[in-house]
């Protein structure tokens, strides 16, 4: 029998590891899911290989890649378990990370109350070494090779074996820092190093500290992690010594070789949901909305995103926990609103849900693994919004040992059983919309104006209220809504971002220095493609240029051309893009005020190598019979509001939808990985490429 080729995009999320497998030759596309296992993470990935090669009658000599989004790093520092770090920084600089930023949360109303998050390294455990650069480079004092040798024995001494290096104006010259990573390997050659000239090359000593401490904090753990896919990899190729390509998915939107990720963990620090946002972009793009918020909730948490013409958007200013990080990311807002999420009670007595969660392991109570409190999941499915089994049947869900919780939960607060259930639901759905502002109003977009695109397990239940909520224009709502975040993985090219600080003003750039600057950032990035085997014929760049007004604090970044000379009339496009974007961030630009001048701060290059992406195919018109007759299957008692309560309610199945069907809630619309509940008012329209379209009646 000849070869297949098969590609795999495999998501680990809290609860479930998510498949899909694309099958190069016919097109064809096959979609699975298999509990996560939490404890390790790379038994669940293994089990989701065995399943879908099982599906598809298809063996590991088939594989022609697999691409992979983690939750390693993301997890480690979330839960702020970050093993001891030693730091490495500029003589008389000891105490960069207690200053930090005078940022504080939420506003300065809490002001009194916050207090600084404990340091991600103590103090006891940063060592200074003499040497220094300007801004621009130019050495003031020769670098100390004997305070260097004396740190890195110390560290030795100590025990500490994950080490940061960052030291003031590397951003410009590195040659101080090589030399201390060079001592290092030599006098502590067991230690696991990340210096700020390769992980961050931009200015804002605090910021790129953090950034460089980050990246070795997740090293060893992604390495580890890594290390052993890879292993296990080599079992499905039956010992022909065949090497399975293996991509893990970037924050910034791309993807990298396994074996380069080792050298550069932080930048996997989003890697799932970057995945969801481009999966979900695509197909919202090929269903013809250009204005797009994307909301992806599994069993942990929800996450949410901004997609605009097709692409999703990207920030440089985003956290992860506690812990800044400035390195490219797609601009996602994660909340704890999973369906594993525990509604409790506040000391004050008041109903509150997440972010703690149930997980995988317990689970909900209706998951009847040990779980002892009530979660979103177990709301839905005592008010029958999902049915009592999840997986087409393969979970079954025990209804009442969920309703037993929340009974208990309700007594506590006083309410009968449905407006708790409800309640929970409500503070979730609100738990949604704010973080979906985040994204949206608080960058100076209309949510009107926006198409929310749900997915992932539990992404779809609140759709209805969230367009209440916000006043959205509707819900596109993907096939196999559970399994987008795989299917990204499948769409999404090889990606190296490159960044140098080179700050000037607009009237006094010099075009040649700048334009050596964007010469030597895509030799970087061309030299990674061809590492990564792409032919130079293949290579793709872009640019991009962080401005700023002078005197502003923060920068915008905004496009610049890639194939044009540096010259006045460049650098007016770029400025007048800058003015463009400030207006629709802040509502005001001084485009016609000479006497704010317009700064040019860091410039950027990302090389990118393309891959085929899967042809989403249409759905065939049904042939005949009404979609009630083909896809109406029962009816059941659903509480959709808890002073309406329970109202008889359609429960349709959607793989026998066919394009063009319309349906009107009240309705449950079921298929093998996700739900979704369409609230009275609302109606459904299944469109050529079989996403379910949910607007108002009314609209």
């Amino acid at each position: 029998m000849a070869s297949r080729r098969i590609r795999i995009g495999i998501d680990t999320g809290g609860t479930f590891t998510d498949v899909v497998a694309f099958d190069e030759d016919s097109g064809d596309l096959v979609t699975t899911k298999t509990p996560s296992t939490p404890s390790n993470p790379a038994d669940g990935f293994i089990n989701g290989i065995d399943k879908v090669l099982g599906l598809l009658g298809a063996s590991g000599d088939d594989i022609t890649a697999v691409c992979h989004g983690t939750t390693v790093a993301t997890n480690k520092l979330l839960e702020g378990k970050v093993e001891q770090l030693g730091f490495i920084t500029t003589e008389g600089y000891e105490f960069m990370l207690e200053i930090a930023r005078q940022a504080v949360p939420d506003g300065y109303g809490n002001s009194y109350f916050w207090v600084k998050p404990a340091r991600i390294v103590p103090a006891d455990a940063v060592r200074t070494v003499g040497g220094r650069f300007d801004f621009e480079g130019n050495e003031i004092r020769a670098f100390d090779e004997e305070g260097a040798v004396a740190a890195a024995r110390w560290f030795k001494e100590h025990g500490i074996t994950t080490i940061g290096v960052c030291f003031l104006h590397s951003y410009a010259n590195d040659e101080h820092e090589l030399g201390m990573r060079d001592i290092l390997r030599e006098e502590h050659p067991e230690a696991v190093v990340s210096i700020s000239s390769e992980v961050l090359r931009e200015y804002r000593e605090y910021e790129r500290s953090m950034t460089t401490l980050v990246d070795a904090a997740v090293k060893p753990n992604v390495s580890r992690y890594v290390t052993n896919i890879h292993e296990r990899l080599d079992g499905f190729t039956q010992g022909s010594g065949r090497e399975i390509p293996f991509y893990i998915m970037k924050s910034n939107g791309g993807v990298l070789s396994a074996d380069e990720v080792v050298h550069q963990p932080i930048t996997t620090v989003l890697s799932g949901p970057a995945a969801g946002a481009l999966g979900a972009a695509l197909i919202a793009q090929k269903a013809g909305f250009d204005k797009i918020l994307t909301c992806d909730g599994g069993g942990t948490s929800t996450d949410v995103s901004v997609v605009l013409d097709g692409e999703p958007t990207l920030t440089t200013e985003g956290t992860v926990g506690a812990y800044p990080s400035k390195i490219p990311m797609i601009d996602v807002v994660t909340v704890g609103a999973g369906g594993g999420s525990i509604a409790w009670v506040s000391p004050e007595g008041a109903l509150k849900v997440g972010p703690h969660s149930a997980g995988a392991d317990p689970g909900p109570l209706c998951y009847a693994k040990g779980g002892t409190e009530p979660t979103i999941t177990d709301a839905h499915v005592t008010l029958g919004r999902i049915p009592p089994h999840l997986l087409g049947g393969e979970i079954p869900l025990d209804v009442d040992a969920a309703r037993a919780g929340i009974t208990a939960l309700a007594e506590r607060l006083g309410l009968d059983f449905e407006r708790c259930a409800t309640g929970i639901l409500e503070i979730s759905a609100w738990n949604q919309a704010n973080a979906l502002r985040q994204v949206s109003v608080k960058r100076g977009l209309d949510v009107r104006d926006f198409m929310l695109t749900t997915f992932g397990g539990s992404g779809s239940l609140l759709a209805c209220r969230l367009v209440d909520i916000l006043d959205l224009a509707g819900v596109v709502v993907p096939p196999n809504p559970g399994n987008v975040s795989a299917f990204g993985l499948l769409t999404v090219d090889v990606k190296n971002d490159y960044v140098q600080t080179q700050v000037a003003k607009q009237t006094a750039l010099d075009h040649a220095a700048i334009e050596k600057t964007f010469a030597s950032l895509t030799d970087r990035a061309a030299a990674a493609l061809a590492k990564e085997g792409f032919a130079a014929e293949e290579h793709q760049f872009t640019r991009t240029v962080d401005l700023r007004y002078f005197g502003q604090a923060y920068e915008v970044r905004v496009t610049a051309p890639a194939d044009a000379t540096v010259d006045d009339a460049y650098a007016a496009k770029v400025a007048e893009a800058f003015h463009d974007e400030h207006r629709q961030l802040y509502g005001y630009d001084f485009r016609n005020d000479p006497s704010q001048q317009v700064e040019w701060v860091n410039l950027r290059v990302t090389g990118v190598g393309p891959i085929t992406r899967p042809e989403l195919r249409e759905l065939p018109s049904a042939e005949g019979g009404s979609a009630q007759e083909r896809a109406h299957r029962s009816t059941r008692q659903v509480c959709f509001d808890a002073e309406d309560g329970y109202v008889d309610t359609g429960v349709w199945w959607r793989p026998d939808l066919a394009a063009g069907d319309v349906v009107t809630g009240p309705a449950i619309i079921e298929e093998f990985g996700s739900t979704v509940p369409v609230h009275p008012g609302f109606v459904v329209r299944v469109d050529t490429y079989g996403n379910l379209v949910i607007t108002k009646e009314d609209k």
